[in-house]
């Protein structure tokens, strides 16, 4: 249960920074999701460049990673769908 509470405060922090980057504004569970969203894109970007370790099938992404990822969502996401965007 501690993961999933951590993963959420995690997840607003990168979220809330890439908003702020991006000068955005979302309420807190889309900006949670958002970060949570941002460090699995990241972390598929960074298998890119380096492998998982062996017997996993994902690569953790990082803070900076994470950040990075969440931009490149909230980019996409205000080119093709961002209604809910204020």
């Amino acid at each position: 249960m501690l993961h999933i509470i951590w993963s959420i405060i995690i997840g607003f922090i990168v979220g809330w920074i890439a908003t702020k980057v991006m000068g955005m504004h979302l309420v807190f569970w889309l900006t949670a999701v958002l970060g949570i969203a941002g460090s699995i894109v990241g972390g598929l970007i960074a298998r890119l460049f380096s492998k998982p370790a062996p017997g996993s099938s994902f690569h953790p992404a990082g803070f900076i990673m994470s950040i990075i990822g969440a931009l490149i969502l909230l980019w996409v996401w205000s080119k093709w769908g961002g209604a809910i965007m204020h």
